[in-house]
C-alpha cells in the first residue's frame, strides 16, 4: 500500500513540475509576441519606403 501512495505522490509532483514549466513557457510566448509586435512596428516605416521605392522603379521600367 505504501508503494501506491509513493507512486501517486511522485505522479503528483511530476504534474506540479510540468504545470510550472507550462506557465513559464506561456509567459515566454507572450513576451515573445510583444517583442515581435514591437519589431514589426519599428520595421513598418522602412517597409513602406521599400514598397514606394520598388513601385517607382517598376513604373520607370514600364
Amino acid at each position: 500500500m505504501t508503494w501506491i501512495f509513493a507512486g501517486g505522490a511522485l505522479a503528483l509532483a511530476g504534474l506540479v513540475v510540468l504545470g510550472f514549466l507550462a506557465v513559464r513557457v506561456l509567459r515566454a510566448a507572450t513576451e515573445l509576441g510583444r517583442e515581435v509586435d514591437r519589431a514589426r512596428g519599428r520595421l513598418e516605416p522602412a517597409r513602406q519606403v521599400f514598397i514606394e521605392t520598388t513601385r517607382t522603379i517598376r513604373a520607370g521600367r514600364g
